[in-house]
């Protein structure tokens, strides 16, 4: 039940933070990448750090750093999940052994207070925990600097039933777009897959794409008017069954949502269809953590105070520290064989066929989903439910012309 604790917890952290973020470019954020390094700094806060602490959190401070660990045990549990936390205190900071003790780091360093010097470091730790997927850590790091806390994310999976790629293909017209893009496509009869939400942001389509190491992308398109934070938010929502979902093998004929129609169609095999169309898509962030520091908990921490001490069960508090830079860089990337995600977020604290002509015998139900236009998706631990990634897509990858790309290869072998 503890880590059952730590994933709802993160997850509403994950459903506030999408709320908050303007997503009419497309971005990815990755809330398991936050919420332990914040459970971790709360039971050394002071009395009103606690407080916000605790209510960015959504558990008590006497629990935070517990479901902290939880949380992190859980993530080196996936088998398609590479985590990792790491620590770096400068020499003029005497961290509590306790404290210390209590962090589950992987890594536990020293800053020399040479900028030049530590940077590179600390950039060759994210770009190896993330396989070279992010090459930097997110931080601004100055002399002053005393302590780094970091963590690393990384999702990667593969389809059980991976996408044809075709490339070329620029949908119907109809497209929200605006440009040709880069479609992947793939048939199956599992219609349980296809989904339709009620929610507050109105009806959202919902298609579930597996993949293996228990990851699940929830592909999430709600109509043109909705809120993109909203039916993000709706997708969260969806995973503690806030919202009614039913499956499109449930939907009656004649169905419509956003991107999905249910209908019939004759066969010649005795199996529904369901026909999907999602581009293919990279996005990348860089998140300021401080910028929405009180959604964060980090109001009081991010002020810096000469005399008063924040986080008196950190330190022995000489000088008094305080967040001077907080911020997640993420990339996602979706295509036709699996899904890649990667985050890196650190704390810093500074002191102060051939056609048959007989009629097709099987009268069977055919589903239509296509994402047309800007949509969400969630990378989710089947087991768990944890939100490992959220993002939202819109300029998903351009076309490519197969004859184009081969004749400009061949041109540059000759």
């Amino acid at each position: 039940m503890s880590r059952a604790e730590a994933v709802r917890a993160a997850n509403a952290l994950g459903e506030r933070w999408v709320g908050q973020t303007e997503l009419r470019r497309g971005t990815v954020l990755m809330p398991a990448g936050v919420w332990p390094l914040l459970g971790l700094l709360a039971p050394a806060g002071s009395t009103p750090v606690q407080g916000e602490l605790a209510q960015a959190l959504g558990v008590p401070v006497a629990a935070a750093a517990e479901r902290a660990r939880d949380l992190l045990g859980l993530l080196r549990d996936i088998p398609a999940v590479r985590s990792a936390l790491g620590v770096w205190t400068d020499d003029r900071l005497r961290l509590r052994p306790e404290w210390l003790a209590s962090v589950p780091a992987d890594v536990v360093g020293r800053l020399s207070g040479d900028v030049e010097r530590d940077k590179p470091l600390l950039d060759a730790w994210a770009s190896e925990q993330t396989d070279g997927a992010i090459d930097e850590l997110p931080l601004e790091l100055d002399p002053d600097t005393r302590l780094v806390l970091a963590a690393a994310l990384t999702v990667r999976t593969d389809w059980i039933r991976p996408f044809s790629d075709y490339g070329a293909l620029r949908g119907n017209g109809t497209d929200g777009w605006g440009r040709p893009v880069h479609y992947l496509f793939r048939v199956t009869s599992l219609l349980d897959r296809a989904a339709l939400l009620e929610t507050p942001a109105g009806p959202v389509t919902e298609l579930q794409v597996l993949g293996y190491g228990d990851i699940t992308v929830h592909l999430l398109l709600g109509e043109p008017e909705a809120d993109p934070g909203e039916v993000l938010a709706a997708g969260i929502g969806a995973l503690s069954q806030r919202h009614r979902r039913t499956t499109a093998d449930r939907l009656p004929v004649g169905t419509t949502g956003p991107g999905l129609t249910v209908g019939t169609l004759r066969r010649y095999e005795p199996e529904d269809m369901l026909v999907t169309g999602v581009p293919q898509f990279t996005v990348e962030a860089d998140h300021d953590l401080l910028a929405r520091r009180e959604l964060f908990g980090l109001g009081t921490l991010a002020v810096p105070s000469a005399t008063e001490d924040r986080l008196p069960g950190l330190s022995d508090g000489v000088p008094p520290l305080f967040v001077n830079s907080a911020r997640q860089k993420a990339t996602a990337t979706f295509g036709a064989r699996g899904f890649r995600a990667a985050s890196v977020t650190a704390v810093g604290m500074a002191a102060a066929g051939v056609g048959d002509e007989r009629r097709p015998p099987y009268l069977q139900r055919y589903v239509r989903v296509d994402f047309g236009r800007p949509f969400g998706f969630l990378a989710v631990h089947r087991l768990s439910g944890l939100v490992l990634a959220a993002g939202w897509v819109t300029e998903p990858d351009a076309a490519v012309d197969p004859w184009a790309a081969m004749l400009h290869g061949s041109e540059e072998e000759d």
